[in-house]
């Protein structure tokens, strides 16, 4: 899909970007589980010196970074089936423990991608297609109502162009008004009654080329 208003002079943020500018916002001492895909990378991002424990449903708490090739525990992963670490002090724990955790309000934030994001905070991320790696909503529901905070890293529009921040979902809901921040390649954005308001944009960005990529009627900050 083309963009009238757009200029040709703004970069969207790589994956790595994106995942760090979750990362820059996450404050000292918080609990967090993050989802696959670009929330997974957010860990790799958090700096040396703030300390951030990180959640995983499969059971893991204080998750590390992604470990060198050389380093990989073969029973070590996270709920996305991938490698990782555990921090100092971590611990392992029942898959139903784990589940406690979230149902109970123990995190602080989630970070989960998604297909979709509503004005009004409802998201839609799952999929049933058996082509997909993860065809089941998993325990993202329960993540979405029992987290104490809901943000959602995605890119700004699909691969052809349609927005994903948008009036209404169209895709199955995962949870209704619960997401309170959106980072994109392109901006981040509060979910507020009045709607998205815009935070931050890429350096070259206009609000009307933001706007045209936007299925949602966007606000100043």
């Amino acid at each position: 899909m083309s963009h009238p208003s757009e200029t040709a002079d703004f970069t969207p943020l790589t994956r790595p970007q994106m995942a760090a500018r979750v990362a820059a916002d996450i404050p000292e001492g918080w609990y967090v589980n993050l989802g696959i895909g670009v929330p997974t990378l957010v860990a790799d991002h958090v700096p040396a010196d703030r300390e951030v424990i990180f959640h995983s449903e499969n059971g893991l708490l204080g998750m590390g970074k992604a470990p060198p090739k050389e380093a990989v525990d073969p029973w070590l992963i996270n709920a996305g089936k991938q490698h990782v670490t555990l921090n100092p002090g971590g611990s392992y724990f029942h898959h139903a423990d784990s589940f406690a955790m979230i149902r109970g309000g123990h995190l602080d934030l989630c970070v989960l991608g998604a297909f979709e994001v509503a004005e009004n905070g409802d998201i839609a991320n799952w999929a049933t297609s058996v082509n997909d790696s993860a065809p089941a909503v998993g325990g993202a529901m329960d993540l979405s109502a029992g987290a104490k905070r809901l943000w959602v890293v995605m890119e700004h529009t699909t691969k052809d162009g349609q927005p994903r921040l948008v009036k209404r979902c169209s895709y199955p809901l995962t949870a209704l008004g619960v997401v309170t921040r959106v980072y994109t390649n392109l901006a981040v954005l509060d979910v507020t009654p009045e709607g998205f308001i815009v935070r931050e944009m890429v350096p070259g960005l206009t609000f009307d080329a933001l706007q045209a990529r936007t299925d949602a009627k966007l606000q100043r900050a």
